[in-house]
């Protein structure tokens, strides 16, 4: 009779240690940092910031918008007083419709952004540019973004590409769990130069990772995607990272003629 008494406790003792054990997977702990994100996280032998804009064009309007972006744009950011570059700029081809990316990189940080905006407010081709572009969209948002120190420095290539960005919308607190995941799971991506660029938002939408890619098609986006699975320890990064996302969408782009990203 003395069994069962001592049964149940030995269940209940291990039942206990089950609820321990599940809940240690759900309450992540993040060790307590004295440096900010952007400190811990960043390139640090490189102080560019990165803005992206994302414009959603009425329809009728896209191929006057490429236009007017492939004629003015260059003209304006190219020129040499300007500490900034025109990184990539694309139509999304699956994904939200009639939207364009840009993707700009300030040489400098803040103070080249505060820079440029001050130049670009007393020039008179880019104040009609806005103008005009103002009446060929629905809305745009942009945000301004730092490099994770990990991740390819997004360099010109030659095309053609199509070209994925792919943005997680972390939960908060989780920055640097993610950082310290992909710090080794981009190993994984590297054999078909596929990685382009990882970026960490700094203003506008919070907690937000952007990780850009290039393929030569779909198909071969595919191809590299699926090899990735039968790589050992793949599976277990993305087993680690994908309960620290709360939303994630991706994009495929189709790049501009001016785009030093082809």
């Amino acid at each position: 009779g003395l069994s069962f008494p001592c049964r149940g406790l030995g269940s209940s003792a291990r039942s206990a240690r089950e609820d321990s054990w599940l809940k240690s997977l759900f309450v992540r702990k993040v060790d307590p940092r004295k440096d900010a994100h952007s400190n811990l996280l960043a390139k640090r032998e490189t102080s560019s910031l990165y803005k992206l804009q994302f414009h959603n064009v009425k329809p009728e309007c896209l191929e006057a918008y490429n236009k007017l972006c492939q004629e003015v744009l260059p003209k304006i950011h190219e020129e040499k007083h300007y500490p900034c570059a025109l990184v990539g700029t694309w139509n999304t081809w699956y994904g939200e419709q009639d939207q364009a990316v840009h993707l700009w990189r300030y040489e400098g940080g803040y103070p080249a952004l505060n820079e440029v905006m001050s130049k670009l407010r007393q020039n008179k081709e880019f104040t009609e540019f806005r103008k005009e572009r103002g009446n060929m969209l629905l809305s745009r948002k942009n945000q301004l973004l730092l490099e994770f120190s990990f991740w390819n420095e997004p360099v010109p290539r030659d095309g053609p590409n199509i070209y994925e960005l792919r943005s997680y919308q972390l939960r908060p607190g989780t920055m640097i769990e993610w950082g310290n995941y992909w710090a080794r799971a981009i190993r994984f991506r590297q054999d078909s130069n596929e990685a382009v660029g990882g970026f960490f938002s700094q203003i506008g939408q919070l907690y937000m990772v952007h990780h850009l890619w290039a393929y030569k098609d779909l198909q071969t986006r595919e191809d590299i995607r699926n090899a990735a699975w039968h790589k050992p320890g793949w599976d277990e990064l993305v087993y680690y990272t994908v309960p620290l996302i709360q939303e994630m969408e991706s994009r495929i782009m189709i790049p501009l003629k001016i785009s030093p990203l082809q």
